[in-house]
């Protein structure tokens, strides 16, 4: 026995992909929202690991009087004038994926030029990496977050 539903207009077959087409956009748009909160996930984590005082040498801040404790090598870098924590930008990129999906990127990336001097080093100075924690910070809220059901 077969069973078949033509695609003509008005037939229920025609419904029925227009139903399923339906779901899959909602679908995807659901996924570019869940992008955009791992985003902001990034971002918190970010502020946490940038967060707080660190266990290097005290260094006074020019021209003023006051003084700062610079991170150690191997710790997250110290905040000095808070210039790394504050300039992030964050972007989700949705890319068609086999079949009728998408592919989501949610990325953070900094603006300041000296933050992979930071995170690899220089001849002159030990890393200071921060990367792989932000990572660790961030992926059980993200987990989290796309592992929420569609419905």
């Amino acid at each position: 026995m077969k069973l078949w539903v033509d695609g003509k207009n008005g037939s229920a077959g025609s419904a029925i992909r227009a139903l399923v087409r339906g779901q899959v956009v909602d679908v995807n748009r659901k996924v570019v929202s869940r992008g955009v909160r791992a985003v902001n996930a990034i971002r918190t984590a970010e502020l946490r690991v940038l967060k707080g005082e660190r266990s290097g040498r005290k260094y006074r801040k020019y021209p003023f009087k006051s003084s700062y404790t610079a991170s150690a090598p191997g710790e997250a870098p110290a905040r000095r004038t808070g210039n790394l924590r504050m300039h992030w930008n964050g972007q989700v990129k949705s890319e068609p994926s086999s079949g009728n999906g998408v592919a989501i990127v949610a990325e953070l990336e900094s603006q300041e030029r000296y933050a992979s001097y930071l995170e690899h080093g220089t001849s002159k100075m030990a890393p200071r990496p921060f990367v792989e924690k932000i990572k660790e910070e961030a992926v059980p809220e993200i987990r989290k977050i796309y592992g929420e059901p569609y419905a």
